[in-house]
């Protein structure tokens, strides 16, 4: 299946990812990777995952219980021409119930076919949740 053109930014291309997860929508997730198998992904506490087939088999496991509910917030972006690369804080529910946060950066090449995600690397940040900017909530 050909991958869907995505010329407007990394942006949106976050915000396309941000959605996917929430929909548990695992084909919508990969078609924003890069084309190139030495793309990269941590979860948090895991491995450094390289390569489609590694990456797709890793959102299949985590998604397949249903959408994950993550408000990306507290964006700080640095990119040039070629690169764009996001530092996000992520706001989600721990399993115990309790509001937590992550930290993610996010990095974005432009292909031909548009802004696609080389890297996500994602760790558990300590701490509260914090509220820096709260007027750069991605959604």
């Amino acid at each position: 299946m050909p991958k869907k053109q995505l010329n407007g930014s990394a942006s949106e291309v976050e915000a396309a990812f941000y959605e996917a997860l929430n929909r548990a929508d695992v084909e919508a997730l990969m078609a924003l990777w890069a084309d190139d198998e030495e793309i990269a992904c941590i979860h948090p506490g895991g491995p450094r995952l390289v390569g489609h087939r590694a990456i797709r088999e890793s959102w299949s496991i985590i998604l397949e219980h249903g959408g994950l509910h993550i408000r990306p917030a507290v964006l700080h972006e640095t990119h040039n021409l070629m690169s764009s690369i996001h530092s996000v804080v992520e706001g989600t529910t721990a399993a115990t119930g309790e509001p937590a946060h992550l930290v993610a950066s996010n990095v974005y090449i432009k292909t031909p076919k548009g802004w696609r995600i080389v890297l996500r690397h994602v760790s558990v940040a300590p701490g509260p949740i914090p509220v820096d900017n709260p007027a750069q909530v991605l959604h």
